[in-house]
């Protein structure tokens, strides 16, 4: 197993905001390191809202024959972080205080692409907000989640 020398958050340059960073990072081909593991990508982000897309499969599949739900709560989890992280000044880091999923149909091999739209709610000096949801090409929902965010100085 090849481990990056570098990460993201190695590359971040002084004077960027959050979503110069996202925008970035779609530049670039839109992984995070846990993307490859888990085939999934930042597709798109704007001011407050970010947006991922994956192929869920065999990779990711469970003892019962599904894909697992870390699968999703990682997706979900990451498009609300990066909603959050596209209203970071250059100043700001936040981490995810709070994940809250719920799932309501099952992820298979089957299923096809999937994408997880994320969206602040609010946005604090001290604490954000997010949700997001994961939908099929047709527009189905599989999971949804709302997130608390603790946003600090860097």
């Amino acid at each position: 197993m090849t481990v990056p020398k570098t990460t993201p958050a190695d590359q971040i340059a002084p004077g960027v905001t959050g979503l110069e960073q996202l925008q970035a990072m779609i530049a670039a081909g839109g992984r995070p390191p846990i993307g490859d593991t888990l085939e999934f990508s930042l597709t798109e982000a704007g001011d407050g809202w970010a947006t991922f897309e994956g192929l869920p499969g065999r990779h990711a599949y469970n003892p019962i024959g599904t894909v697992h739900g870390g699968y999703a709560a990682t997706l979900l989890d990451s498009a609300c972080g990066c909603a959050a992280h596209s209203k970071l000044s250059a100043k700001q880091g936040y981490t995810t205080l709070e994940l809250k999923v719920a799932y309501h149909r099952p992820l298979t091999d089957k299923t096809g692409p999937v994408r997880a739209e994320g969206k602040v709610v609010t946005f604090g000096r001290r604490a954000a907000f997010a949700e997001a949801t994961i939908k099929d090409a047709r527009g189905r929902i599989y999971a949804t989640a709302t997130s608390t965010l603790l946003v600090f100085e860097r």
